[in-house]
């Protein structure tokens, strides 16, 4: 590491952890997800709170859990002449259907909106009901609500250069994946016109399966029920035809079991409706809760990536 700065010494330190804790990801992932956030907490903590400004615990709806987050760039990422409203990036975090927080701690999962206001963009982060409390298409309801809300009122926290809504930016990982795609795709939630200009999929439930290896497969029957028939025909690989704007697909290399199977085959249907390939990544070194947990650590090769499909659906006018 001779030559570089501390920062980028120690997110190659924690990506050489991830890169070893790899091959046994899947034995306890449970595990795994705690060395990660022990891993990647401290590191985030050392990083720089300039560039951004946040307004917290705003309500997009009635329940304690319709709650979002609204991160502001505070410094200028572009030359003086450029256009001033910045694109919107919103945020959809995972955990299985029956858990989760969009901030899972004080760095996790504020790290990702953090990064894309960072880089010019206004970043939404956004909470939403669980099972069995809300069953689907609760979750997809809840990415709907937050987008209505959004387009109502983000100008409000948006800051001086304002907000581009036909520049929206819609990420979801996990069980959040499932939640954006359903939003998208599923005629029993996708709005008449979409409302966003692209989407990303990260480490996406995109199939409903209860296979003895799936490790939320709990969470899978508590969200889509136990009626194994409904599976597929509610989950959005059933819908994937209907997607209505380009996607990025994004997995780990160490990923959930299946998963990264579901998104090639996702991706796959999507090439053959539209005749040519949609943007797939796959994240070498990292795993499910990694991929998104080392965003604004100074290792962005991801973030490059979404930041590239972001300006290439939309270009800035």
């Amino acid at each position: 590491m001779d030559g570089q700065t501390p920062a980028a010494a120690e997110w190659e330190v924690a990506r050489s952890l991830m890169r070893g804790l790899g091959p046994s990801w899947t034995d306890d992932i449970a595990a795994g997800r705690r060395a990660v956030l022990d891993t990647y907490t401290p590191l985030l903590a050392k990083a720089s709170a300039e560039g951004f400004a946040v307004v917290r615990d705003l309500a997009y709806g009635p329940h304690a859990r319709h709650r979002l987050d609204v991160y502001r760039p505070t410094a200028s990422v572009g030359p003086a002449s450029a256009p001033a409203s910045a694109p919107i990036v919103v945020f959809v975090h995972g955990g299985g259907f029956v858990r989760g927080d969009m901030n899972a701690n004080a760095q996790i999962y504020g790290n990702v909106p953090r990064y894309f206001a960072r880089h010019g963009c206004v970043a939404v982060n956004v909470e939403y009901r669980l099972a069995p409390e809300a069953t689907f298409p609760g979750g997809a309801e809840d990415v709907a609500l937050a987008m209505q809300w959004i387009r109502e009122h983000i100008a409000q926290y948006a800051g001086e250069g304002g907000a581009d809504l036909s520049r929206i930016l819609l990420i979801g990982h996990s069980a959040g994946g499932s939640h954006v795609a359903s939003y998208l795709c599923d005629p029993c939630v996708r709005p008449a016109a979409p409302e966003v200009a692209g989407a990303v999929l990260i480490s996406a439930r995109l199939r409903a399966d209860v296979l003895p290896d799936n490790p939320n497969a709990p969470g899978v029957i508590a969200y889509y029920g136990d009626d194994a028939a409904r599976h597929e025909a509610n989950a959005p690989m059933a819908h994937v035809d209907a997607m209505p704007v380009p996607v990025m697909t994004v997995v780990a290399e160490f990923e959930n079991p299946h998963l990264d199977t579901y998104a090639l085959e996702f991706c796959h249907r999507l090439a053959k409706r539209d005749a040519h390939a949609p943007r797939f990544i796959q994240v070498h070194d990292h795993n499910h809760t990694s991929v998104v947990a080392h965003l604004d650590t100074g290792d962005d090769s991801l973030g490059r990536e979404i930041l590239q499909f972001l300006h290439e659906i939309n270009p800035s006018p």
